[in-house]
């Protein structure tokens, strides 16, 4: 079901667009309730799947105490950082377009029967920070107990995200039922396709100058590389996961590579960390969003500020249709002020864009490993 998430969404949009006049008012405020409530929990629960996401992360990767690992790692960190810079640039273009939503009036829009508030135990970026430090810590001083901590931690955390997966639905059909009910959904549908094309040109621009960077400008080289990622792109794009394309992306980068053993350690440790298309896709949106719901466009500062976030966060991204964005609401909430609405939004539009986001994921991850193999090649000629 998950892996069809968009197109139970566009389903979902369908049957209410079709059923708005005959489902009652108090009916659509309950499911919107029932959304917030939902947003509410997960949000809660974060800190908690941000930490134990980090510590299994940083366990693993630490315990293995590789040169190579820390190389991956900080190539992770800087690639991640550069394509949401160049993010910026694009989404303060499209801030500064005529894309903008006719938003209900005062009072007019859907209001909701009841709002849950869960209490906020601990900070996003102090769970964080404390996942890094101690995942690091652990698998240096004590490297046994790191690694049947992440094992333990790591099936906890998976059925948290299960969990998560399960009602993911709910969060989204409630705010569905809203920008049905508030007139809005028509422009948004007509406005965000437009923000789609353009992200899907500059992603995958993007992209292509990766490969033909790393293949020295030969044009013939560098589309036989992309060709051979596009098995892994396709499985990706189809089941929305970077993991289950993780075999085939492999195959194709010992290819690409031709060295196996550095894809077969490369591809795994930056399969859920590597997000290229995330890094395009969700702060792209969040202009768009933020230029729908009228707030001013964030300073260089306060993004470099999200930026920093965004960057740690990756390492915490849940392996889910949909988790990429997940873990991004509460930075998005206390970086730019998402309110729940906007939070549902952006949502809603990175589920529909996922299987693009995904493909993205995949064929820049084995840009990334051709990337280190020639800096590891320069390195052994030096």
């Amino acid at each position: 079901m998950f892996r069809k998430m968009p197109i139970f969404l566009l389903a979902l949009i369908g049957l209410i667009v079709c059923l708005d006049s005959f489902i009652p008012l108090n009916v659509k405020s309950f499911f919107y309730s029932l959304s917030l409530s939902v947003k509410s929990l997960i949000i809660f629960v974060l800190p908690l799947i941000i930490f134990m996401l980090l510590f299994k992360t940083l366990a693993q990767l630490s315990s293995k105490a590789t040169k190579m690992i820390l190389v991956i790692l900080a190539g992770v960190c800087v690639s991640n950082f550069i394509s949401t810079m160049i993010s910026y640039f694009i989404g303060s273009g499209i801030y500064h377009t005529n894309v903008s939503l006719v938003l209900p009036q005062e009072g007019a829009g859907l209001a909701p029967l009841w709002v849950l508030n869960w209490p906020k135990l601990i900070a996003n970026d102090h769970a964080m920070f404390a996942g890094i430090l101690s995942g690091i810590f652990l698998a240096k001083f004590r490297p046994l107990w790191a690694e049947k901590m992440s094992r333990y931690v790591e099936k906890i955390v998976s059925y948290m995200l299960r969990a998560i997966t399960f009602v993911l639905p709910i969060f989204i059909t409630g705010f569905v039922i809203k920008i049905v009910h508030d007139k809005t959904l028509k422009t948004i549908i007509g406005d965000y396709s437009v923000i789609f094309v353009l992200i899907a040109l500059s992603l995958f621009s993007y992209i292509a100058t990766l490969y033909l960077t790393v293949n020295r400008f030969d044009f013939s080289r560098a589309i036989s590389s992309i060709k051979n990622m596009l098995p892994a792109a396709l499985t990706g794009f189809s089941s929305m996961s970077s993991a289950a394309a993780m075999p085939l992306t492999i195959i194709a980068t010992e290819k690409n590579s031709q060295n196996p053993p550095l894809a077969r350690l490369a591809i795994p440790a930056t399969v859920n960390t590597h997000l290229i298309g995330d890094c395009f896709a969700i702060p792209i949106f969040a202009f768009a969003v933020m230029k729908n719901f009228g707030m001013a466009e964030p300073t260089f500062y306060s993004y470099l500020l999200f930026a920093c976030y965004f960057v740690m966060a990756k390492f915490s991204v849940a392996a889910i249709p949909g988790g990429g964005i997940i873990v991004m609401l509460p930075i998005l909430e206390t970086q730019f002020g998402f309110t729940s609405e906007m939070a549902s939004l952006i949502t809603a539009l990175y589920v529909l864009f996922d299987p693009v986001i995904t493909g993205a994921n995949v064929i820049g991850n084995g840009a990334f490993a051709l990337i280190l193999n020639k800096l590891r090649r320069r390195r052994v000629t030096v």
